[in-house]
């Protein structure tokens, strides 16, 4: 049974060996991750009512601006949450992997930042996506019964994107089955790791995102890779991979 100490451990011996690579290829995908996320700020302005009798037509100008004003910012919201969202479908997923792909291959040789691209390069880009896409499906559609199901969900399926990234070519039914297996009975330890990083994340954000690009980032990629190595050595102990 691995514990979240030699977990750790092993990531920061791995990152100490190909340190800027690991930076490099963690802030790709922290932007990435970050462009699919879409803030909107809202500023209020008060305008006196001047005593001329042009507040009338102020007002009646405002009731017309304010809808239309209103329109161009649902609609660019929109555009940009489906801009988002096909970018993490053809793009961002096919990175992950790429990415999750790096981080397993770390731990034990120097490997090159542009691994991170492999999925594009791997002669099976459309499966990569169509099961990042399904696996994205699952967990959206379990979140909106009830968010415990969907943390579920999405720990039983954090395995499919390091699955895929040494068998590109492996059929949705079979990465996902996999994965199911290799977290059965880890699921809440995996929960407790990732929750484990909460203070760096705080550390991260007190920093300006400087401690989270040179450090945090890597870190919990390096350590989530850890992960996968030790449920990969286990399906092979329990003989359901070969």
């Amino acid at each position: 049974m691995w514990t979240r100490g030699q977990l750790k451990s092993n990531a920061r011996i791995s990152m100490k060996r190909n340190y800027w690579s690991c930076v490099a290829v963690a802030f790709i995908m922290s932007i990435l991750e970050g462009a699919g996320a879409i803030g909107g700020a809202r500023n209020g302005s008060q305008s006196a009512i001047s005593e001329d009798g042009h507040s009338f037509e102020s007002y009646h100008s405002m009731e017309i601006a304010v809808p239309a004003v209103a329109t161009a910012i649902i609609a660019i919201v929109a555009v940009l949450l489906v801009f988002g969202i096909l970018l993490n479908i053809f793009i961002g997923n096919v990175l992950r992997i790429g990415a999750n792909k790096f981080f397993v291959q770390n731990r034990t040789e120097i490997v090159r930042t542009g691994t991170i691209f492999d999925g594009f390069r791997s002669g099976h880009y459309g499966n990569l996506v169509l099961t990042m896409f399904l696996k994205d499906l699952y967990v959206t559609l379990w979140t909106l019964v009830l968010i415990i199901p969907g943390i579920i969900k999405e720990l039983e399926y954090m395995m499919v994107p390091y699955i895929l990234a040494e068998n590109p070519g492996m059929g949705q039914r079979e990465a996902f089955e996999i994965s199911r297996r290799m977290m059965d009975g880890e699921k809440w330890n995996a929960f407790v790791l990732q929750l484990s990083f909460i203070g760096w994340y705080l550390l991260s954000g007190v920093t300006c995102g400087i401690v989270g690009i040179f450090y945090v980032n890597p870190y919990v990629e390096a350590t989530m890779a850890e992960l996968y190595a030790y449920n990969k050595g286990k399906a092979f102990h329990e003989g359901y991979i070969h």
